[in-house]
């Protein structure tokens, strides 16, 4: 892919989206439509599919097939779709891209194998990622979330994989601080922010673009404080990197999924309910969460 195409599919905000449940905990596909619905009209650039917001190990094989070929049939013309693929075994990462790319995904996003935590070495993980790469219908990029697998990627060994021609960049949604990484940002290869909570400071040390968990509730935030990184307007991002950090640490941070999909129904959007094990917010939770985003005005 060239530089500028590359460029322009990765330079916005990508929703990690949801996948909605209903009380029964089927997928709730109506929801999943009206969703999409309303983020195409938002701007916001595109999404991740099946990743942790979208319950990607809670689905079974046949539903995250569906829940793709929903998103990729339901985006606008210029939306951008993300495969995630978050499997143990190689082989499923193979079958898994191959489908994503019949489906009409754009990118592969790949986490590291993390059951078999002690034995991912740099070179262990080199050889997954690259010959991956190698085979791939579609472009990857890398998914740096130990936070999910237990497995960290090093400086490093990314170092080494964005020389690949088939590996156009990263999603890190680690902690442990995305400018190790943002040394590797070229036409080529891409580091995107996988965290609303320092999005704004990644896009002034280079990146284009993130994976936000809270445009799944309020999108119009993410994008303002995309703009602010893309004019680098430090006057009005860092007061609005404050309070994005407030608003995304009182919803994700304090509940994770189910604090999402709570966010997401008092944003307007069709959360529905967690599948278990997760538990869905008590009445008391919801209502804390409510005052919170009022006391934030987000919402009402």
């Amino acid at each position: 892919m060239e530089a500028g195409a590359l460029r322009d599919k990765l330079a916005g905000v990508f929703v990690p989206i949801s996948t909605p449940f209903r009380d029964d905990e089927e997928v709730d596909y109506d929801a999943l439509r009206f969703n999409l619905e309303r983020y195409a009209a938002s701007g916001v650039l595109g999404y991740l599919a099946l990743g942790s917001n979208g319950e990607n190990r809670s689905l079974t094989e046949e539903e995250k097939l569906r829940v793709l070929d929903t998103i990729v049939r339901h985006k606008n013309a210029r939306q951008v779709v993300m495969a995630g693929a978050t499997y143990d075994a190689q082989r499923d990462t193979e079958r898994f891209l191959e489908q994503a790319a019949g489906l009409g995904a754009d990118f592969g996003l790949v986490l590291s194998p993390g059951y078999f935590r002690k034995q991912m070495t740099d070179e262990v993980l080199y050889r997954y990622f690259s010959s991956l790469a190698g085979s791939s219908p579609l472009p990857l990029l890398l998914y740096n979330a130990p936070g999910f697998c237990g497995v960290t990627m090093s400086p490093a060994l990314v170092e080494r994989l964005a020389g690949h021609a088939n590996i156009a960049g990263m999603k890190d949604s680690a902690s442990s601080g995305i400018e190790n990484f943002l040394q590797f940002e070229s036409d080529a290869f891409h580091v995107l922010a996988g965290s609303a909570n320092f999005f704004f400071p990644a896009m002034l040390g280079g990146s284009i673009g993130g994976t936000i968990s809270l445009a799944n509730s309020f999108p119009k935030i993410a994008i303002d404080l995309f703009e602010c990184g893309r004019a680098r307007d430090e006057a009005r991002g860092v007061p609005l990197q404050e309070k994005v950090t407030r608003v995304n640490k009182a919803i994700s941070g304090a509940y994770g999924v189910a604090g999402v999909k709570a966010a997401m129904k008092l944003g307007g959007f069709e959360g529905g309910i967690p599948r278990r094990p997760l538990l869905p917010l008590t009445p008391e939770q919801f209502e804390s969460l409510r005052q919170t985003l009022a006391g934030e005005g987000m919402i009402e």
